[in-house]
């Protein structure tokens, strides 16, 4: 299974594949179309650098201060997404985010098939996007999805990373996940904020700050999540790179994903508190828009689904939304490379977004 690793992507003509880095890892070639791009293993959460290990039988946990729970709302809500319409349900209603006046503003691919969906994988290029106010937030992240998206009753698997300063103190992208199977009513949490997701990995830290990051026309790094579900146990388990597993979210949790999903949806999310009567300048992705593409646009790579024969198959064709496409957009293309891909994001406020 997958190796907990950050992807450092940088555009090179060189062809050669499986060579050895001087700490011996092994490169890949990736690349997106006719361009190629070095793959190179990184130490990637910033726990790692001090040489900090857990003790065998036991997992790392981001410690809770004071301070964490003086943000929150209250000790209730501390870790937990607002009640909201959830995105899906905008597929198929026009109503913005804005207009229902929760606030949060998204740029996404989504699938729907008419097949059973057993799970999802993607890379994730990694930025650190500026946030305007502390209840505002920018993540990029997968959704697994399945219920009624008009109802009180949608499960949702959640996996990526998150800029939060309100949920973490500060401004650093982090590896988080999140569940709900009641519409982020009154189930789910962050991380492991609450019980729910298994952590079985002693070396990755949900809710640790990532590192390095991704700089503008410069290196470029990226995270790949697999999730998928267990065909014997029904349990979703989630996993790094090509064979790390990091734990997993029982099947008790849910309802409808206790079976399979319906939908999974990709891409980046901004909540826009609209301070003083403007749009937020909070940045999705590399706070850049699609068109600028590699390099200063943030990307989704190699878009997966698992099948009802528990394989992973490439998306063939993906549906794209996004709210105001003059503070956050999304373009998707294909190559034989990256497979099916997109570049997605914004600045937020500018002239054209008010």
């Amino acid at each position: 299974m997958p190796r907990g690793i950050i992807n450092n992507v940088k555009k090179d003509n060189n062809n050669n594949n499986n060579n050895e880095d001087e700490n011996g890892s092994s490169n890949e070639i990736v690349g997106e179309g006719e361009r190629g791009a070095v793959v190179k293993r990184q130490e990637w959460q910033m726990w790692h650098l001090n040489g900090t290990l857990c003790p065998k039988g036991t997992v790392p946990i981001r410690r809770s201060r004071v301070d964490d729970l003086f943000r929150a709302k209250s000790l209730y809500h501390y870790g937990k997404k607002q009640p909201r319409t959830p995105f899906s349900r905008r597929i198929h209603s026009d109503a913005p985010d804005v207009i229902s006046g929760n606030g949060h503003e998204h740029a996404i691919a989504y699938t729907r098939s008419s097949e059973e969906i057993y799970g999802t994988k993607a890379s994730i290029n990694v930025w650190d996007p500026s946030i305007q106010a502390m209840n505002e937030f920018s993540l990029s992240q997968i959704w697994i999805l399945s219920g009624s998206f008009d109802g009180p009753d949608l499960n949702s698997i959640e996996a990526g990373w998150q800029v939060s300063p309100e949920l973490y103190g500060d401004n650093r992208p982090r590896l988080f996940t999140y569940w709900t199977s009641d519409s982020y009513q009154q189930t789910g949490c962050y991380n492991l904020l609450c019980s729910g997701f298994i952590q079985t990995n002693s070396k990755i830290a949900i809710g640790a700050a990532i590192s390095p990051v991704s700089s503008f026309a410069g290196s470029q790094y990226d995270i790949t999540i697999l999730i998928w579900k267990d065909p014997k146990a029904g349990n979703w388990w989630m996993s790094f790179g090509d064979n790390t597993l990091v734990g997993y979210w029982p099947a008790e949790l849910f309802t409808h994903l206790a079976d399979h999903a319906t939908m999974v949806e990709w891409g980046g999310e901004v909540v826009n508190m609209r301070t003083n009567g403007q749009h937020t300048e909070t940045q999705m992705g590399s706070g850049h828009f699609a068109r600028e593409g590699f390099g200063k646009s943030s990307y989704f790579r190699n878009l997966q689904i698992v099948d009802t024969d528990n394989s992973l198959m490439n998306v063939q064709g993906i549906s794209t939304l996004a709210e105001n496409t003059n503070c956050y957009d999304i373009k998707s293309s294909y190559s034989n490379e990256w497979g099916t891909y997109f570049y997605y994001g914004g600045p937020g406020n500018n002239p054209q977004c008010p």
